[in-house]
């Protein structure tokens, strides 16, 4: 490779880099909920950007719900207006992560992230809130636009200021749940950890155009949505992708970061995150993207 073109190699990576930036939460998109404390971030293994992914759908801040809400009334679309006042009480946490850590995989991450807010915004105009129609319409159009060994383990949930949290899971580890007065993780009945193959692996069985996909996997049942009531005063979430549960060959999680957080517990959630952050560098290197996101009921 000459020079000139190893430099404008370079400038092209730089600049896909930059993008990819462009589309990592700031501080301030954090949700604000009464009564629950939220911080969470990505460590890529390599560069500034990977296959890991964070979005946060903070509806009062994203959305302007109120006037949908009037929108819906004056046509007569009671469900869809309550459906938005709901959501005035909710957060949105969707944590994805792209088979691979190259920082071309964030090219994959960038598309399910405008996918996902552009299919957010019709759900909340047709229904009132996001059902899992919107997951089932990005599996079937990931499933159709990538190859068999690309795909999107992705987790979407919601938290309410009640501690109700509710959510998706395809291909990614189940949340964890500390109780504050058990001091400890806390088991969840297997009726109510339901998961899915990870998105863009098969197509959907119950979608209009499923006669026009070919799939040698099979397909896909329609997604189910957990509703955990677990979240009490002090109660802690953590959302995760593999890096963290594999994290040192899997000697790492759950057991140290129990212990961890039983000493942190009392902390505010960017704490909490960072003790973990800091504590996993010091047990072993990483060796995937790891992502994580903390949810502290006050």
């Amino acid at each position: 490779m000459t020079d000139d073109a190893a430099e404008s190699l370079a400038k092209e990576l730089q600049n896909f880099q930059e993008i990819a930036n462009q589309l990592l939460p700031e501080p301030g998109d954090v949700p604000k909920l009464q009564g629950v404390d939220v911080w969470g971030g990505t460590r890529p293994l390599t560069g500034a950007v990977g296959g890991d992914h964070i979005i946060y759908v903070d509806f009062k801040q994203r959305y302007d719900l109120d006037a949908r809400i009037v929108r819906a009334e004056a046509k007569g679309q009671t469900t869809v207006a309550d459906g938005l006042r709901r959501c005035q009480r909710r957060a949105g946490i969707a944590v994805l992560d792209v088979s691979g850590h190259q920082m071309t995989d964030a090219l994959l991450a960038a598309m399910m992230h405008q996918a996902f807010l552009l299919g957010a915004l019709y759900e909340l105009d047709r229904y009132g809130q996001i059902t899992t129609r919107l997951f089932e319409n990005l599996n079937t159009r990931l499933y159709r636009s990538s190859g068999a060994h690309k795909f999107v383990a992705l987790l979407y949930g919601e938290v309410s200021e009640d501690g109700t949290f509710r959510f998706l899971a395809a291909g990614q580890p189940f949340p964890r749940v500390f109780s504050y007065r058990e001091n400890r993780f806390m088991t969840v009945e297997a009726d109510r950890r339901r998961s899915a193959p990870p998105i863009g692996i098969q197509p959907s069985l119950n979608v209009i155009d499923r006669a026009t996909n070919e799939s040698p996997f099979g397909f896909k049942e329609q997604y189910e949505v957990n509703e955990w009531a677990l979240l009490g005063a002090g109660d802690i979430l953590l959302l995760y992708t593999d890096g963290l549960s594999e994290h040192g060959d899997d000697r790492y999680f759950p057991g140290r970061v129990e212990a961890l957080v039983r000493e942190v517990k009392d902390r505010t959630a960017r704490e909490i995150y960072d003790a973990i952050q800091s504590d996993l560098l010091t047990f072993s290197p990483p060796a995937d993207d790891i992502t994580l996101v903390v949810v502290k009921r006050r």
